[in-house]
């Protein structure tokens, strides 16, 4: 089987079903449900399909919340998980294409030189839809799903390697760390002070240094945007202030053991605090 596939309509049943996408994902089930259940996301990893979320309940059981697309469209959904049936059902509402449903099965496969894998198999059911439009309409879907798995699995796998590395362990360095003259650093720069990674930049014309690696869900913090103190994540949007470690969206994390900066004979020196 291809690592992607989209296949054509079927016969209809009680909605019209468009169209089937079918892919092979470098990520374990775990990560695959996680992700699923994680609303979050996606108007930051699926900034050009959705603009802001606005969660109206969620638990183990899936999610249910307000949701505006790139082009200013709001809709309900809701994403039902049954992990018993290795599925997670995700239902429009209200707004555009209320009533559909797309309906994702996910089954594990063998692993390839020890990495795992899963299959998905995505069905989408879109109600009032000519029989003759159909398969266009699921060719919409695939492509519209086959960007979003493309987003979603840059962000697994990196997830996946940083529980990877915190799992094995790395052996601490020396606490401290000396850059070398600020004049000759080439910022943003990153590195490692006791067996963690770091990033030092330039704000509001001081240096600052903080984690490279978001507390919240391991998310690369170190490609987030830095201004007036404060770091974003891209994955969640979680906002940092770099030199108290205060998270600003009124989340309970925070940036942990912050570097403090000096400098010594001319050398730019990083200091991780007892």
């Amino acid at each position: 089987m291809p690592e992607h596939e989209t296949l054509p309509p079927l016969a209809s049943g009680r909605i019209p079903h468009v169209g089937t996408y079918r892919r092979v994902l470098p990520v374990s089930l775990e990560r695959m449900y996680e992700n699923a259940l994680d609303w979050e996301h996606l108007p930051y990893v699926h900034a050009s399909s959705f603009a802001a979320i606005r969660c109206l309940d969620a638990g183990q059981w899936g999610w249910r919340a307000e949701l505006t697309g790139a082009g200013g469209e709001a809709s309900i959904i809701e994403l039902l998980l049954d992990r018993r049936c290795h599925r997670w059902i995700t239902r429009n509402l209200e707004g555009p294409n209320a009533g559909a449903e797309i309906w994702t099965h996910v089954f594990a496969l063998a692993p390839v030189a020890g990495a795992e894998r899963i299959e998905i198999v995505v069905d989408f059911f879109v109600p009032d839809v000519p029989e003759a439009g159909r398969a266009r309409v699921g060719q919409a879907y695939a492509l519209l799903y086959a960007t979003l798995y493309d987003e979603d699995v840059a962000m697994m796998v990196e997830r996946q390697a940083q529980l990877d590395r915190r799992v094995e362990g790395s052996r601490p360095d020396e606490r401290r760390l000396a850059l070398g003259p600020r004049e000759v650093l080439d910022l943003p720069l990153r590195c490692t002070v006791a067996g963690r990674d770091y990033v030092v930049a330039e704000d509001t014309g001081s240096l600052v240094a903080y984690p490279a690696i978001c507390p919240h869900a391991l998310g690369p913090l170190a490609r987030g945007p830095l201004g007036q103190g404060v770091v974003t994540c891209p994955w969640h949007g979680y906002r940092f202030d770099v030199r108290s470690g205060e998270c600003l969206s009124g989340h309970s994390c925070r940036l942990s053991r912050l570097p403090v900066i000096s400098e010594e004979s001319g050398t730019v020196v990083l200091t991780i605090p007892d």
